[in-house]
């Protein structure tokens, strides 16, 4: 239900529909988008472009690091 919602977003929908369910090179120019993107933001909004992201990837590392150290 939550991805029937995602896809019908106007641009990001069937952008995400095809990376899932398309082929390889759909999946490399997904994610070609994303960081033209990311790299677009940095130009417009500068530093906090790149912090806010590394923040959000933190407690994503705290769990990969638990696992590594739990065996």
């Amino acid at each position: 239900m939550i991805a029937r919602m995602i896809y019908h977003v106007p641009v990001f929908g069937w952008m995400l529909k095809e990376a899932v369910s398309g082929s390889t090179t759909a999946k490399v120019l997904f994610i070609v988008n994303l960081l033209l993107v990311w790299l677009l933001a940095i130009l417009a909004f500068g530093y906090p472009a790149i912090i806010i992201p590394a923040l959000t990837a933190v407690p994503l590392m705290f769990v990969v690091l638990i696992l590594i150290t739990k065996g």
